[in-house]
């Protein structure tokens, strides 16, 4: 049964890494370059490298969870214990109920940002890219990537917490 725990924190530390590595590249690279240059090019750009890392991120989310859920199984936590005040308020309750909050978060900010916010910016960067209303939407977008990278390394620091402590 050990190898199947080792396998699965593998996995999600494999996930992990291609969802924050792939959000790096995004915000560093893609990013500046575009900035630097046509707008208009640039959006075709991000349009399709963002649409490719959607889903990669996504099913990188659906892994990180099931992952996630077998490395808690593995380690002995149980759904009952959820519901335990005393488990609720431990070490290792805390931070399991602290990563869980941070990855909700990341959840929602990633859905509005993926179908709605990003989608958009890109569309009016390409129809109108000086326009203030491409540039508003642009704005937001690079806001929300921003948090979410930030509420990636919580979430690597809180990951770090479960298995070390506070």
């Amino acid at each position: 049964m050990h190898w199947l725990y080792l396998t699965s924190v593998w996995i999600h530390i494999l996930a992990a890494t291609i969802w924050i590595g792939g959000m790096g590249f995004l915000v560093l690279v893609v990013v500046p370059w575009m900035r630097r240059g046509n707008r208009a090019a640039g959006a075709a750009i991000l349009a399709e490298t963002g649409a490719r890392f959607r889903a990669v991120g996504w099913v990188c989310f659906g892994v990180l969870l099931l992952t996630g859920t077998v490395n808690l199984w593995a380690r002995g936590v149980r759904l009952e214990d959820f519901t335990s005040a005393a488990w609720r308020q431990s070490p290792l309750g805390s931070a399991v109920l602290w990563k869980l909050a941070v990855f909700s978060a990341v959840l929602l900010l990633s859905a509005v940002h993926d179908f709605h916010v990003g989608p958009a910016a890109t569309a009016a960067i390409q129809l109108d890219p000086d326009g203030p209303g491409s540039e508003r939407l642009r704005r937001q977008a690079s806001w929300m990537g921003r948090v979410n990278a930030v509420l990636a390394l919580l979430l690597v620091a809180l990951a770090v917490v479960i298995v070390r402590g506070w």
